[in-house]
């Protein structure tokens, strides 16, 4: 039996989404391709804008079990992040995120939440060189915050305004987002 060039193309393109869908391949070129097409988040318009009202949102460290409440942050500029060791949009804005830690660690609240097993946390961590402080929940996120889907990114400023709310993965180390964070951390 022969092929004729639309079947084997066919053919090619039936293998390509197996090969997407089905194997560890895919996980690494779902990564790049959200990589490629993540742009820096848009800031809410100050109209728009949600004040948080419920702080009451216990987490925990990873690696040391310290114990996070979340009033804690009220008054600083605080970056909550919802991801998960195994999705690839939050795999692929990781690098971004580290390189923000690493330049505002400092003076930025970062909240890395995930629901993963901790053993499946700190493998990641590990393999990828990351440092930034990653919790676990420990009680229900603030309605504020809650989202159905991954990543989730909030970033808050000293008042509790969502200044940005992004779904998806986003380039957070672009110049747009550190500009914000400038003007937040100058804010009283």
């Amino acid at each position: 039996m022969k092929l004729n060039k639309s079947q084997i193309s066919n053919l090619f393109f039936l293998v390509f989404i197996v090969v997407i869908l089905f194997t560890p391949l895919g996980t690494t070129v779902k990564v790049w391709v959200n990589r490629v097409i993540a742009f820096s988040p848009s800031v809410v318009d100050v109209d728009d804008r949600i004040v948080l009202t419920d702080y009451d949102w216990k987490l925990q460290k990873a690696n040391t079990g310290t114990l996070l409440n979340f009033e804690n942050t009220k008054g600083n500029v605080v970056l909550v992040n919802l991801w998960a060791t195994w999705c690839p949009p939050c795999i692929a804005e990781m690098p971004s995120m580290q390189a923000l830690y690493e330049d505002y660690g400092d003076k930025v609240s970062f909240l890395f939440v995930t629901n993963d097993k901790e053993a499946s946390v700190a493998k990641f961590m590990t393999e990828n060189g990351y440092s930034f402080p990653v919790y676990f929940e420990r009680s229900q996120t603030p309605v504020e915050l809650y989202s159905r889907s991954i990543p989730a990114t909030y970033l808050i400023d000293k008042k509790g305004n969502i200044v940005i709310e992004k779904t998806g993965a986003a380039d957070w180390n672009s110049d747009a987002v550190r500009k914000q964070l400038d003007l937040l951390l100058l804010q009283k």
